[in-house]
């Protein structure tokens, strides 16, 4: 829960900041070079990202630092840059996406070791292996996915 939402609040970081800067350079890049532009800003935002995690929080950035990285390909974070540009909608975006990451985190966490921000919940023994390991990302978000589909039917 803890590595989601904090790889939620790093990329909402990067969506607000990449997004003011883009809207101010929107009609001062080419068209020729806009993409390559937007992704040379991203990337800056997120390589501070990296260096002040690395810096000031270095257990967490033990925890995501091969991860960090990933956030300049983020669909979300260039789509975003590409259409709209604002801090408001990086702001918005970026909190949906660190709720959408806490949760998933929270529910593998949970179900894994049965702790919640490592906070004890239920006894480890009933915890499942397999909700820590990579598949029950998987499993994990299909579910919330078919409970999201639920919801929204009823």
């Amino acid at each position: 829960a803890m590595n989601g939402m904090s790889m939620g609040l790093a990329t909402m970081f990067v969506l607000i900041c990449s997004n003011m800067v883009i809207s101010a350079l929107k009609n001062v890049i080419p068209d020729m070079v806009r993409i390559p532009g937007y992704i040379v800003v991203i990337a800056t935002f997120v390589t501070v990202v990296q260096m002040c995690m690395e810096a000031f929080i270095p257990a967490l950035y033990a925890s995501l630092g091969l991860f960090i990285p990933l956030i300049v390909v983020n669909c979300i974070v260039l789509g975003r840059a590409e259409v709209v540009a604002s801090a408001f909608d990086g702001i918005g975006i970026g909190l949906g996406f660190t709720i959408a990451l806490t949760l998933l985190g929270a529910i593998r966490e949970l179900l894994g070791t049965g702790k919640l921000f490592n906070l004890t919940i239920m006894p480890e023994q009933f915890g499942s292996l397999i909700f820590v390991l990579a598949p029950g990302a998987f499993i994990a978000l299909g579910f919330l996915i078919a409970i999201v589909n639920k919801l929204r039917k009823a």
